[in-house]
């Protein structure tokens, strides 16, 4: 029996370029968990989840097809604090039943979650340590521009309020990543990586 990897959590405010640092990772070997993409899938094709979201919010969460409304959940969930709150309450569960059993068929020494928010729901007492992507507010806000045009800047705002600030997270985290323009990357991962793998 192999020993199981340590888990740790990847996170980072929207723009912060967590994403890009998890994708080094994973050149190094290192598997990664994308919440994000996962919690989509589930909601797509977990039939318990599906059920609770369809008893919560009605059959039009969902398309005569079966597949996830976004459009109404976007209209009528995400524009209510409340509603956000529990549909989270569902989702996160899910995903942190589906990371564990993922997380328990991996041979490295360690592999990552990346989540947007991980200190926002406990998350940090699910793993064994946490990386932070710290990045000043104004690349972030561009870069989300630049990346999401569909996004206006009130609405990526609005996304930045719900997250805990930067500062508070590179407090929190165990390992802080700073992709400012006069940082690099690399250095940076490789050093966690290390520390990590011993």
């Amino acid at each position: 029996m192999s020993p199981k990897p340590k888990l740790v959590g990847i996170t980072g405010g929207i723009g912060s370029g967590k994403s890009t640092v998890a994708k080094i990772f994973e050149i190094l070997g290192i598997p990664v968990y994308y919440a994000d993409d996962r919690a989509k899938s589930l909601m797509n094709h977990d039939s318990g989840l599906k059920k609770q979201i369809i008893q919560e919010f009605g059959e039009e969460s969902y398309t005569s097809e079966g597949d996830l409304n976004r459009k109404y959940l976007a209209s009528t969930v995400f524009s209510d604090p409340e509603k956000v709150k529990k549909i989270n309450s569902l989702v996160h569960p899910a995903v942190g039943r589906d990371f564990e059993i993922w997380a328990s068929s991996q041979s490295t020494p360690y592999v990552l979650k990346e989540a947007a928010l991980i200190f926002e729901t406990g998350g940090e007492k699910k793993v064994d340590a946490v990386i932070n992507v710290s990045s000043p507010l104004k690349i972030r806000v561009n870069r989300v521009l630049m990346r999401d045009p569909h996004r206006s800047l009130e609405q990526i705002n609005q996304i930045i309020d719900q997250q805990i600030p930067d500062e508070d997270k590179n407090e929190r985290a165990d390992f802080v990543i700073k992709n400012t323009e006069n940082k690099m990357l690399i250095p940076q991962v490789l050093e966690i990586h290390q520390k990590l793998q011993s």
